[in-house]
């Protein structure tokens, strides 16, 4: 609305009223102007989710393979990632996409089981593999992106898990080595940012202590109905190796390789952020705890070389311990922090009375959820974890800066999800509005934090295509391109993505 000189007609209070609404509309606009000079626009995706292809090229299986056929109860929409959206054979045409939103790069992982289909290099080098993302980097480069690539996005070869059970031997860390040196040695004369795991976190929760993830490990009293598993000293186990084998694989990256083809390496990390349940000084200690437990639980080893004091005083000896080598070697481990952010919680603390089984679950004695007596904090997207709280992504970033002396920082995934209706029209799926809004406040909010001396270098948005969501199958979509599962996986840009377009290009 333009202030002209009927404005004069209005009382003075509703003018200030206008005028800061006006302002605080153009306040949250945001535009590639808006962010420094050389910050990397782009959108991000995974082998797994993506590729399809599963039995193509010599690829062995993995995990994910496995516990997609062996328990599909376990996916919403009992599916698998076998065709997944085929960007094996797609990647061309999804590249056009990147470049009409004017993006910068392209988040990929690659998948272990196509560089050495059995996870270690007894049962040699698929070359076919090594061709496919050969192909793949330089596709991307004759196209002006960039390529961010991620090690190990959760799909475990099962040639490991059988051997020796993946990340819970220390078997895992000289294999993950050797991978990665693989991938350096065949594409790092291209690839100049390297991220080693996703969401460590994630893996070793979803997967060692509710079970309900590849591949599928936890106590028997837990949701995830499992055979086999111990949900109070697994999930330490497994990261205790994830931060190992990524520690490795930095040294042998930095000694051998980073010189020459001058690249950085890095991690991705997820955290949510938390506000109090109510302003009691139990509920401000249950939102550091949970800090703690989610974000420090990496964090703490990579910049100190231990667990977090809160994490050591509660799990005692169910958390593995550093010798003075490993943390030698986990310490400092980082050239920069790839930052997975969705959504905000409250923090509640429990009683420790109330603690019945050792399990990570209950382990920081909170109680998180997106909801305070019935009222969310925020928008629920289609997925019941995610609430829209566009400003904990700022909080999350200071954070980060004030705790861990203010490291270079990627973005490498933000994004929102809707239910994947096959009753709406195609012209109804496009319009995705709320994503829209969605990627302009937790944007609005990462300048804002760059504005306070966050060092942020870059921003990916989940995800390029509507894609495989692991254990919710294809029943919800993440997308800013549409993907037509039902004919042909035909790809349509949604509003989402000609925002972009207009946000990059102009």
């Amino acid at each position: 609305m333009a202030l002209g000189l009927c404005s004069l007609l209005l009382p003075l209070s509703l003018l200030i009223l206008m005028v800061a609404a006006q302002e605080h509309t153009e306040q949250k606009d945001v535009h590639r102007s808006s962010f420094p000079t050389g910050f990397i626009f782009g959108a991000a995706s995974a082998a797994y989710q993506y590729e399809g292809a599963a039995a193509e090229g010599h690829r062995g299986p993995s995990i994910w393979d496995t516990f997609t056929h062996d328990h599909p109860e376990a996916i919403a929409d009992r599916s698998t990632g076998d065709v997944a959206i085929d960007f094996y054979h797609r990647s061309k045409e999804d590249m056009g996409f990147l470049k009409y939103m004017g993006m910068d790069a392209f988040r990929f992982s690659i998948s272990w089981s196509r560089i050495l289909p059995n996870g270690s290099l007894s049962g040699g080098v698929n070359q076919e593999g090594v061709d496919y993302y050969n192909t793949l980097i330089n596709d991307l480069l004759d196209h002006g992106l960039q390529p961010f690539v991620t090690l190990f996005h959760w799909d475990l070869p099962q040639g490991l898990e059988s051997q020796y059970q993946g990340f819970l031997s220390p078997s895992i860390v000289n294999d993950f080595r050797d991978y990665s040196e693989i991938c350096f040695k065949e594409f790092g004369d291209r690839v100049k940012h390297w991220i080693t795991m996703n969401e460590p976190w994630t893996f070793c929760d979803r997967g060692y202590s509710s079970g309900i993830f590849a591949p599928g490990r936890c106590s028997p009293w837990t949701e995830g109905k499992c055979t086999e598993g111990d949900s109070g000293r697994e999930p330490y186990l497994c990261a205790h190796h994830q931060l190992l084998s990524h520690a490795a694989a930095v040294k042998r990256y930095r000694r051998k390789y980073q010189a020459t083809q001058k690249g950085m390496i890095g991690i991705t990390l997820i955290t949510h952020w938390f506000v109090p349940y109510s302003n009691s000084k139990s509920d401000e200690d249950a939102v550091s705890r949970a800090l703690d437990f989610m974000f420090g639980w990496f964090m703490d080893p990579l910049t100190q070389g231990d667990y977090p004091f809160t994490m050591r005083a509660i799990v005692g000896n169910r958390l593995p311990k550093f010798t003075a080598k490993q943390s030698k070697m986990v310490r400092g481990s980082f050239d920069f922090i790839g930052l997975n952010y969705y959504t905000t919680y409250f923090a509640n603390s429990i009683s420790l009375l109330t603690k019945l089984n050792a399990s990570y679950e209950t382990d920081s004695y909170t109680l998180q959820s997106g909801k305070r007596q019935g009222t969310p904090i925020g928008t629920q997207a289609a997925s019941d974890w995610l609430f829209v709280y566009p400003e904990g992504i700022r909080e999350a970033l200071l954070y980060l800066k004030n705790r861990y002396n203010n490291p270079i920082i990627y973005i490498t995934e933000n994004g929102v999800d809707e239910v994947n209706n096959a009753s709406w029209p195609l012209n109804e799926a496009l319009q995705d509005d709320m994503r829209v809004d969605y990627y302009k406040n937790h944007l609005y909010f990462v300048e804002k934090a760059i504005r306070d001396g966050v060092d942020v270098r870059g921003y990916f948005a989940w995800s390029l295509l509507d894609n495989f969501e692991w254990s919710d199958g294809y029943t919800v979509r993440f997308g800013i391109v549409y993907v037509d599962y039902r004919n042909g996986l035909k790809r349509y840009p949604k509003t989402s993505a000609h925002w972009f377009q207009e946000v990059l290009n102009n």
